[in-house]
């Protein structure tokens, strides 16, 4: 991935587990300076058990959280079955890269659990797609991000360890980007669910970082 994506101003990451994934971003939205929202989405469903992160344009990342939304539900009507995650990036992909001299400002981590398991991957705005096995980070506060993952990831991580690392990586990142910042939306996701932390757990599991 191009050192684009540390431009733009948000911090999400995703980690990939034993038993499914997990997806987490802070919720400040920036104007330059200016601190536009406290509360802006950047961690979205766009099928049963797929998730989708965004970083870059508002904008951008709505319309394109709409398009695979719709395409994987036509899938799913036409042939019976859902999309793979796989394959929902390589649609992704294939529509950045038609896109690529108006290209959208994002940095997506598209992510969730099929019928081959966990996986992750990370596209950048011209279209490059990267199935991430382990760890991934987006966003201005992606260093920071990854500082607290490499450190702490195992290869025989669970889910219930690996969404504490999510929200430590993103609770670190706030600290030190200021494009970054507020509550933390924690997804996980395995073959039984998608499943939305609710704000009050995030927030004790965040205070016991402190």
């Amino acid at each position: 991935m191009d050192n684009d994506k540390y431009l733009k101003g948000t911090t999400t990451v995703g980690v990939v587990c034993t038993d499914g994934i997990v997806l987490a971003s802070e919720q400040r939205a920036t104007m330059g300076h200016f601190i536009a929202s406290k509360t802006a989405k950047k961690v979205y469903q766009i099928d049963d058990l797929v998730g989708m992160t965004t970083a870059g344009s508002v904008g951008d990342a709505q319309q394109l959280v709409r398009l695979v939304s719709v395409e994987s539900q036509l899938y799913k009507m036409r042939r019976n079955e859902s999309m793979t995650i796989k394959g929902i990036a390589t649609l992704m992909s294939n529509f950045l890269n038609a896109n690529r001299y108006y290209p959208m400002m994002v940095q997506l981590l598209i992510g969730g659990v099929d019928k081959n398991g966990p996986a992750i991957y990370s596209l950048d705005p011209m279209g490059g797609s990267i199935e991430e096995t382990r760890i991934s980070a987006t966003g201005s506060g992606s260093p920071m991000a990854y500082g607290v993952l490499e450190d702490q990831y195992r290869e025989d991580i669970a889910v219930k360890e690996g969404l504490d690392l999510a929200i430590r990586a993103i609770h670190n990142a706030t600290k030190r980007d200021s494009a970054s910042g507020e509550n933390i939306d924690v997804v996980v996701i395995t073959k039984e669910a998608f499943k939305r932390l609710d704000p009050e757990e995030v927030k004790s599991r965040r205070a016991l970082l402190n």
